[in-house]
């Protein structure tokens, strides 16, 4: 499948807002990544504004306004979800609501967990991520979501799917979380798209063949 002008859009966005970096990286699972997506490194209006258009085009071509309230979990996808709720309404007229957790339950004040919108029993919540690499993120903050009423947790729209092995070694992180929640999981752009990217341009062969060896061993 050939890079669409929308994918290769996003990723010299995030390359241009130095989010998407290219060298060696430990990962949150522990391997030594040839690449790295930091959204954590979005730091002005108009960054976060078009990050936010990004997603957006994304939920209303994947879902439309089939859902109640996006989720976004702390701390890299509180700002995902309030930028891409604003863009859903500024760009598709699509109103919805938004929350997200706590890192430790607030015992004063409104308590509780999360920030936002309450979620109420009959709910489709989506979740709104950076990145899925071994799916260690979503394993944690699923229980606690579904814990807090009886809702429906059915996409989750991330940036970049990494492609990689899940706690089954015989599935992607994204197919575990399919099978193990239920969950279809929305990339913006594949590691398979950043890779036909640095292929466009011979000055990246080294990094095309260090991308090619951690696909072979991790994807």
């Amino acid at each position: 499948m050939s890079l669409t002008a929308e994918k290769r859009r996003f990723i010299e966005f995030m390359t241009g807002a130095g989010v998407l970096r290219f060298g060696e990286f430990m990962t949150k699972s522990g391997r030594l990544s040839p690449y790295f997506v930091n959204t954590g490194l979005y730091r002005t209006g108009a960054q976060i504004s078009a990050l936010g258009d990004f997603y957006a085009q994304l939920i209303h071509d994947s879902i439309g306004d089939d859902f109640t309230a996006m989720f976004g979990p702390a701390y890299k996808g509180i700002p995902l979800a309030v930028t891409t709720a604003g863009a859903l309404s500024r760009n598709y007229a699509i109103d919805k609501p938004f929350f997200f957790n706590r890192k430790e339950a607030k015992d004063h004040g409104e308590g509780g967990s999360f920030v936002g919108y309450a979620p109420q029993n009959g709910d489709k919540v989506i979740i709104i991520e950076d990145v899925i690499t071994a799916g260690t993120a979503l394993r944690e903050v699923m229980p606690m979501l579904l814990g807090c009423a009886d809702i429906t947790v059915k996409d989750m729209f991330i940036s970049v799917d990494r492609c990689e092995r899940g706690q089954n070694a015989a599935l992607s992180a994204v197919k575990e979380a399919e099978q193990t929640f239920g969950i279809t999981v929305h990339p913006i752009v594949t590691v398979y798209d950043i890779l036909e990217y640095l292929r466009e341009d011979s000055a990246n062969a080294a990094h095309v063949e260090a991308m090619e060896r951690y696909i072979a061993q991790y994807c």
